[in-house]
């Protein structure tokens, strides 16, 4: 048996077997957050049937139409999360706190006089953050180079070594200027644990992992670090048909950037690991670390259409729809090991090369209702609904190259619309100031048959880890005031969302690592503007 570790150099394009765009991703970059102004966030976001809000524009373009003054506005949110990682050995915890601009935007109003059938006709433009990616955690002692993580019943090189097939002996493969990243159509996971012998070829012509069942003992560890966010620019139109009917039109850009570091660990005590030869297993003691690096970025569009209904004062209905923004997306990756063995292999480093390639991505449709009361003139009541059709994703190649029909399917298999609830009140106590409060419920989007391992989960590139959301809930507060043309608004939201970390998918009956996972957010949020 002799491997040869293969330096990394730039890869010339992306490779079939490396490349090809998965489900999960899909998943990941297509939530949407609670963001906005501080009076909208404030009030959960329950303003499909209240509009008059710079964030409707990202959300019901029809309440674009009630506004009968122009509007300047900013909104600035300071987000302290906070992730916890529930294991049987202890709970691990992370802390961040970052300071974004969440909106800023313009309406403009023109009156066409009571007696018109279309009493105003308004245009405006805003920036929103419609979703953010920051997050942050850890299992064991650190950033991935510590070891006092959990037990383990079994080790990812043995999942690798279950797919990984070699017919032609690309693995195996050694002469001058062969590197079998390029060269071959051999996954690149199974090249990157071959070159770091965390697989090693079995005498029945496969290949075997680490772990011994029944006589290996390990431990193992993580860190991810995720960062980025969608941003969205909106030019809507809108107007206002006998104080009864408002209606509005919206086209958005979207900016999406997403960046992740992810760090694995494991510790093996007899194990399988070569000898000192490389000729042969022997029972010895492991260690390696897998390091992950991957980059999406590009832009989308969608378009948004919506109507609010005010068949009395006390009363309106609100409905919009949104399409499914349509994302070009270039992705890069990376990968590498540090790997440790008991017979002499000490502190050895493999990495990949530069995998890159670009996509297409179909984010999910939405629909949203709401209703909303007015109460004496001086408090309000608002209710919505919303479904996103995750299973509606589809992802697609920017050329021809490639076919992603079982990555689609895949999208059917683990996932399923979601639901979201919002209820939001406000009350003026006074002519000038007013309180607000609020409450959000996100279901998940999530299959059970996926989340508990009834279903093989396949990812893309070279990390077989994976996140899997559950259910969100937000709770928000908050406070406005108003002298003349100028007002401020404060809010508080309170946002938990229950996850699932999966060190990698289970697979022939074995059960692999996952915890689980909470991230709160608190944010405080500050808004002031103008209307003139």
């Amino acid at each position: 048996m002799k491997k040869i570790l293969v330096s990394a150099i730039l890869a010339g394009g992306a490779i079939s077997a490396a490349s090809a765009q998965g489900a999960v991703d899909a998943y990941t970059l297509s939530p949407t957050d609670l963001r906005g102004t501080a009076r909208y966030m404030s009030m959960a976001g329950a303003f499909t049937a209240l509009g008059g809000d710079l964030s409707t524009l990202s959300q019901n373009p029809a309440g674009i139409g009630v506004y009968r003054k122009s509007e300047v506005g900013i909104t600035v949110d300071f987000n302290m999360t906070h992730s916890n990682v529930s294991t049987n050995v202890a709970d691990f915890k992370d802390n961040k706190t970052h300071v974004y601009c969440n909106n800023f935007g313009y309406i403009g109003a023109i009156n066409l006089g009571d007696n018109s059938t279309l009493r105003t006709f308004n245009w405006g433009a805003s920036y929103n953050r419609i979703a953010s990616f920051d997050r942050t955690f850890h299992i064991g002692e650190g950033s991935g180079q510590n070891y006092l993580g959990p037990s383990i019943n079994t080790s990812l090189s043995n999942y690798i070594a279950s797919f990984t097939n070699d017919p032609t002996g690309v693995l195996n493969a050694y002469q001058d200027g062969y590197n079998p990243y390029i060269d071959s159509d051999a996954d690149w996971l199974s090249i990157l644990a071959y070159n770091s012998y965390m697989i090693n070829p079995s005498n029945d012509g496969g290949y075997n992992g680490l772990w011994r069942n029944g006589q290996s003992t390990g431990d193992m560890g993580a860190w991810v670090r995720e960062r980025g966010h969608i941003d969205e620019y909106n030019i809507d139109f809108g107007g206002n048909i006998l104080d009864c009917v408002y209606w509005g039109l919206g086209f958005g850009i979207t900016d999406l950037t997403y960046t992740q570091e992810a760090d694995y660990d494991e510790k093996i005590y007899n194990g399988r690991v070569p000898n000192a030869e490389a000729t042969s297993v022997v029972v010895g003691d492991s260690y390696f670390n897998l390091m992950n690096n991957k980059h999406v970025s590009g832009t989308g569009y969608n378009f948004k259409v919506g109507v609010i209904i005010k068949p009395i004062n006390e009363i309106r209905i609100g409905l919009a729809v949104h399409t499914p923004t349509y994302y070009s997306l270039s992705q890069r990756f990376d990968a590498s090991t540090n790997f440790d063995y008991s017979t002499g292999y000490d502190d050895m480093y493999e990495d990949t090369n530069l995998g890159y390639f670009d996509w297409k991505l179909r984010s999910p449709w939405r629909m949203m209702v709401g209703v909303a009361g007015v109460i004496g003139g001086r408090g309000i009541i608002s209710l919505d609904y919303e479904r996103d059709a995750y299973d509606a994703l589809h992802i697609s190649d920017r050329g021809v190259r490639y076919n992603y029909d079982p990555e689609n399917q895949d999208i059917k298999n683990y996932f399923q619309g979601s639901n979201t609830i919002r209820i939001g009140a406000e009350y003026r106590v006074t002519p000038s100031f007013s309180v607000r409060a609020g409450y959000s419920y996100v279901t998940s989007a999530v299959k059970s048959d996926a989340e508990n391992g009834a279903l093989e989960i396949y990812t893309s590139g070279t990390n077989p880890a994976f996140v899997f959301d559950q259910d969100t809930q937000y709770i928000t507060f908050g406070a406005g005031y108003r002298y003349k043309a100028f007002y401020a608004d404060a809010a508080y939201v309170y946002k938990n969302r229950k996850s699932t970390y999966h060190a990698f998918t289970d697979y022939e009956g074995v059960q692999a690592p996952k915890f689980g996972l909470t991230d709160i957010n608190n944010n405080i949020v500050l808004s002031v503007g103008l209307k003139f």
